[in-house]
């Protein structure tokens, strides 16, 4: 089996370089902007939701390699989600970046285990919530997020 942190850094490499679903969804249901003041990454966020399910999701803004990486995996994760699974996809992904995952409390999280190895750099914790919590604000209809 492959060193953990040699996978998350091929995963990290691979999603910053080639992110997914990378643009702007015009006719949007759902839109929020997020910012990091602490390292200057900037992200917005278009969802297109439909009847509880999240029919399209796009990101745009430019930050570091962990906060790129993050909204293209959480991108291709949520994309033809319920809002409720994205919800508790949410919580189950900052539970993992602060440390405090339980698989059998959380369920599984898939290629997003990677961010796991994120909890023993506290600096960026706050880099890998950054879409997440920026999705959590276009879903509750805030306009700009918070990665508190």
């Amino acid at each position: 089996m492959a060193d953990p942190r040699e996978l998350y850094q091929q995963v990290i490499l691979e999603h910053n370089k080639k992110p997914r679903n990378f643009g702007k969804i015009h006719s949007c249901t759902h839109q929020a902007e997020g910012h990091n003041p602490l390292c200057g990454d900037q992200l917005y966020l278009t969802l297109i939701v439909q009847e509880g399910i999240i029919e399209d999701i796009q990101f745009e803004g430019r930050g570091c390699a962990i906060d790129v990486s993050s909204a293209s995996l959480m991108t291709t994760a949520v994309k033809g989600k319920t809002v409720q699974d994205a919800l508790k996809l949410i919580q189950a992904f900052r539970a993992l970046v602060r440390g405090e995952w339980n698989p059998a409390a959380h369920g599984d999280l898939g290629k997003l285990v990677v961010f796991q190895g994120v909890k023993n750099l506290p600096v960026r914790v706050k880099c890998a919530v950054l879409p997440w919590a920026t999705l959590q604000s276009a879903l509750d209809g805030s306009p700009i997020a918070s990665t508190e």
